[in-house]
Order: C-alpha cells, then sequence, then structure tokens
C-alpha cells in the first residue's frame, strides 16, 4: 500500500515543528492506549458507527479500550490529526494488536468470516 505524502524536502524549514508536533498530544494517547489493549476504539461523539462497533464488541463480549474525541462541533481538528496519522478517513478507527482493521464496517466483515476471533486469538502484535 502507498500513500502520497508531500516529501519533507517540499516542506520549508520553518513549517516543519507545526506539522510535526500539531495535535501530537492525541497520537500520543491513542498510541498508548494501542500498546496497553489489545482492542481498541476511537471515536467521536454522536456519530452512529463507533456506536455500532461497540454494540459489536459488546454483544461478542469483547473487552476493549474506547476514547472519544469530540462530537461533530468540537474537536475536529484533534481528530483531523489522527486521520492524518493513520490515513483512515472516518470514525470509529479500530485497532486489533496494533493493527489498524478499519471502521465499523469492516469490524463486522471481520466478524463475519472469522478472522476477527482469530485476530484475538494471536495475541501476540506482529508489526
Amino acid at each position: 500500500m502507498t500513500r502520497a505524502i508531500l516529501d519533507e524536502a517540499q516542506i520549508h524549514p520553518a513549517a516543519r515543528p507545526l506539522i510535526g508536533s500539531r495535535h501530537a498530544d492525541i497520537v500520543r494517547e491513542v498510541q498508548a492506549a494501542i500498546a496497553a489493549h489489545q482492542v481498541v476504539v476511537v471515536g467521536m461523539a454522536l456519530n452512529p458507527f463507533p456506536r455500532k462497533a461497540r454494540k459489536i464488541l459488546d454483544v461478542l463480549g469483547t473487552s476493549y479500550q474506547y476514547l472519544q474525541y469530540g462530537s461533530y462541533l468540537s474537536q475536529w481538528h484533534r481528530r483531523n490529526a489522527l486521520k492524518m496519522w493513520t490515513g483512515w478517513p472516518t470514525f470509529p478507527m479500530i485497532f486489533v494488536n496494533g493493527v489498524l482493521i478499519g471502521g465499523a464496517s469492516e469490524l463486522q466483515t471481520l466478524v463475519e468470516n472469522g478472522q476477527f476471533s482469530a485476530m484475538l486469538a494471536k495475541k501476540v502484535r506482529e508489526f
């Protein structure tokens, strides 16, 4: 998978510190949760898809860490930092064993085809 990212040589040195540090705290918070929990769901208030993902996990009896950042009208800059970090365009962002699996629809697919339970059984991070 290749994702186009502006080459650092094309960014003026004065802009680099802002790009590298803008909302870095939220990325570190999510990274810490991913390191500490087998399943992490990153969502936002009022969005039905994080609710759907959490319901799927609750029905399965799967424990997970839920991180919520704002709603449609708040904290969008911080959520955008997560989108830029992961490349994933929507919420929720679901991580299993440190791997981004996608959102609620992708979780549902992995549950239905048995891959989700296989991922949970591994419990070993393979980065």
